[in-house]
């Protein structure tokens, strides 16, 4: 039997069916799925999300999903302290965990450890997020380069939310994200411990899978989530308001679109976010073992080679 201690990590982009493959493994060794999407814990957006529906869950137990108010603060350090609890649980249980997202700064954090970086003042959060809405992030890029730039050529400058960030941080602790780094303790799953796998998508294919789940989406209730979410105070500051097509629906529904320009606005958004993904996995996962999208959940061979604790 393979090891239970041992866990499967499973990346991919959104869309590429990470969610039916975990399913397949988790019923092969008896193990339980922990989410690591950073959208997908958010009580807010089962789905819009594409969190596991009634029935999935059904199937294995699921962690890390929904757990989480959406007005609430929740960072990858919140995401790994929970990772640790579940991991216990597992271990405690005799399950094999299975940890599957799209968030490849959650398995960053999880194979390479995550620098422990003090709280973000308030006031700095604040002023972040005034600058990031009303500025761009020039000002901030120009604080950057003239106090950081060590940090500033790490980070994905074409990114507000990533640029805001290494912002607050200079700014709330006077030390850089880069220094922080530095300081990083020892992974909690170190990659040679875990079993490693990145859904490898066919551009064309996912995007087919892509617009086609939006539009399913909006048939199973994205809209309502969206109308509830606008009617309790829409703040785009906040993470979960990041949800990809959230604004594009919730500009539908405030007059700003027609439905027609959601759709596409989201489908494309979603597109866009799956380049990014994938753009992520490729350098920073050059060493994951690749599998075939397309055929990955049906793939009965790859499931017992996977399942058979292999490096």
């Amino acid at each position: 039997m393979p090891d239970p201690a041992r866990p499967i990590l499973i990346a991919g982009p959104t869309a590429s069916g990470k969610s039916a493959l975990a399913l397949s493994l988790a019923q092969e060794v008896g193990g339980c799925i922990i989410n690591a999407d950073a959208l997908q814990v958010y009580a807010c957006w089962q789905v819009l999300s594409a969190r596991p529906d009634p029935a999935e869950l059904a199937l294995a137990p699921h962690y890390l999903y929904g757990h989480v108010a959406c007005d609430a603060a929740y960072s990858t350090g919140h995401w790994l302290r929970d990772v640790g609890e579940c991991l216990s649980n597992a271990q405690a249980l005799g399950q094999r965990p299975i940890i599957i997202g799209g968030t490849g700064l959650y398995f960053s954090a999880l194979t390479k450890g995550l620098a422990e970086i003090p709280p973000i003042n308030a006031e700095i959060r604040q002023a972040g997020n005034v600058l990031r809405e009303t500025r761009d992030t020039q000002e901030m890029l120009d604080y950057l380069h003239d106090n950081d730039p060590q940090t500033l050529k790490q980070i994905d400058q074409r990114n507000p939310a990533r640029v805001q960030r290494a912002w607050e941080v200079l700014r709330s602790s006077g030390t850089g994200l880069a220094a922080w780094h530095r300081q990083t303790p020892p992974p909690l799953v170190p990659q040679d411990t875990a079993t490693c796998l990145v859904l490898d998508a066919d551009r064309d294919w996912l995007a087919k899978r892509i617009d086609r789940r939006f539009n399913l989406m909006l048939e199973t209730g994205a809209l309502d989530e969206v109308r509830a979410v606008l009617q309790s105070g829409w703040n785009p500051a906040i993470p979960a308001m990041q949800a990809i097509g959230a604004g594009e629906l919730a500009a539908y529904l405030q007059g700003e679109l027609t439905r027609d320009q959601a759709i596409d606005q989201g489908c494309a958004a979603s597109r866009q976010y799956a380049k990014r993904q994938r753009t992520w996995f490729r350098n920073r996962m050059k060493d994951w073992q690749r599998v075939c999208a397309e055929t990955a959940a049906q793939n009965s061979d790859l499931i017992r080679h996977i399942t058979a604790a292999v490096p």
